[in-house]
């Protein structure tokens, strides 16, 4: 009997994410994209001391369709060092995709290059890979581009819904066709594919999504003439058919470090995969990726709210952390707190970042939205309406820090040049 076909599966590296970042000294790139590149460093030497046999990234290399060369560079070692130790199919995602259909996608320079041992998975295809315990057929699902797909349907006319409902009809098709074809070969059969599958549990990827997107069906993935599904675009790792039977491990390995803090209680990762036919042994492998850490305070009743929160910091294991604090204060107490001591606190307890230190204090309405908000930035005129709405402080912290993405994206921002 032969050995199960050891596989590296992972996605949604996203190189260029400067989130909450400062300049690292040795590289001069942000600390944040070292800490992305390091969490791929992690996964490769798991993959040598494994003994990988196959490889497959499931889409989205970078932050930006148009990553600068620095980053092009970094990405590029660690293909290197992942194709010498085994065949590498990169997946084309939606971050990877060209920004006009006529310019080159971010991964394609692997395929102009012929670089050994790559295979940049741009158009649907079924292909067999042989790796040193015998070979595979793998199936590649890029992200569905509505122009390839309905380039032969009349769109005209049609509905937003019709148009989505139209493009998944085609990328069924597409699936079963690839899946027709898997099931001619008597080997162990993979399935990549980069979108979002209908019950999948999303997340802070749709704060950084380029384009619409589109749900396709489980049952149009979750065939038992696959053995093993790998897939990227959602950043929460999650097994869609955990406890079916007949059906293979549909699995999104999730990214590889936390992009915000919509991410702050998800485990990141990669999966590696033992793959027979007819069988998937896999586990999820977490790294370890930089805490995210939220503190919330209510300190209106407080006579002295900074020992309280100063208190509640030491209470709390920061080191290495990127920290918001989340304080509500009454009129009362708010002159007696002193946000310098608090920050000295959080030196002290070795906090990579503080990103914000959000106050809310118990205001009448007419005084809500201030007397002179000209001198007032976006975000903080944001938060002031928010305020005078009186929404909740978890939700108006999750729109504001919604709104700072867009915010960043408008002004050039942690775009990393």
């Amino acid at each position: 009997m032969t050995e199960p076909i050891r596989i590296l599966h992972f996605a949604d590296v996203h190189i260029g994410m400067e989130n909450y970042g400062k300049t690292d000294p040795r590289s001069g790139l942000s600390s944040r994209v070292v800490d992305f590149l390091r969490r791929m460093d992690d996964m490769i030497a798991y993959a040598r001391d494994h003994d990988v046999d196959l490889t497959i990234f499931a889409g989205d290399a970078f932050k930006t369709r148009s990553p600068n060369p620095t980053f092009q560079r970094e990405f590029a070692w660690r293909v290197r060092d992942l194709a010498e130790l085994a065949p590498l199919v990169l997946l084309v995602g939606n971050h990877d995709l060209p920004p006009t259909i006529l310019k080159a996608s971010s991964i394609e320079i692997y395929d102009t290059l012929a670089v050994p041992n790559v295979w940049v998975a741009g158009e649907y295809d079924v292909r067999q890979i042989d790796t040193k315990r015998g070979p595979v057929i793998v199936g590649a699902a890029p992200y569905p581009v509505r122009s390839r797909l309905l380039q032969e349907v009349d769109t005209a006319g049609m509905t937003i819904a019709q148009i989505d409902a139209r493009l998944e009809e085609e990328l069924t098709a597409i699936l079963d066709d690839m899946a027709e074809q898997a099931d001619q070969h008597d080997m162990p059969r993979l399935l990549t594919g980069h979108f979002t599958v209908s019950g999948a549990a999303v997340g802070s990827e749709r704060h950084i999504m380029l384009g619409r997107d589109v749900a396709v069906g489980l049952a149009s993935v979750a065939d038992p003439r696959w053995d093993y599904v790998a897939l990227g675009h959602v950043h929460k790792h999650q097994n869609l058919t955990r406890n079916q039977a007949e059906t293979p491990p549909v699995v999104y390995s999730g990214s590889m470090e936390r992009i915000d803090f919509g991410e702050e209680g998800d485990p990141k990762g990669f999966c590696w995969v033992e793959l027979s036919r007819g069988e998937a042994n896999w586990q999820f492998i977490e790294v370890d990726a930089r805490p995210f850490v939220t503190l919330r305070a209510d300190l209106r009743a407080d006579n002295d709210p900074t020992q309280v929160l100063i208190s509640q910091v030491q209470g709390h294991n920061l080191r290495d952390a990127v920290v918001r604090l989340l304080i509500d204060l009454s009129p009362e107490n708010e002159p007696r707190f002193s946000e310098a001591t608090v920050r000295e606190a959080l030196r002290q307890a070795n906090v990579y970042h503080l990103a914000g230190m959000r106050k809310s204090i118990d205001q009448p309405d007419r005084a809500r939205l201030g007397t002179n908000p000209e001198g007032l930035t976006t975000e903080e005129l944001l938060e002031r309406y928010l305020i005078s709405k009186e929404t909740p402080a978890t939700r108006r912290e999750e729109l504001l820090e919604a709104a700072r993405m867009v915010f960043d994206a408008v002004d050039g921002r942690g775009e990393g040049g």
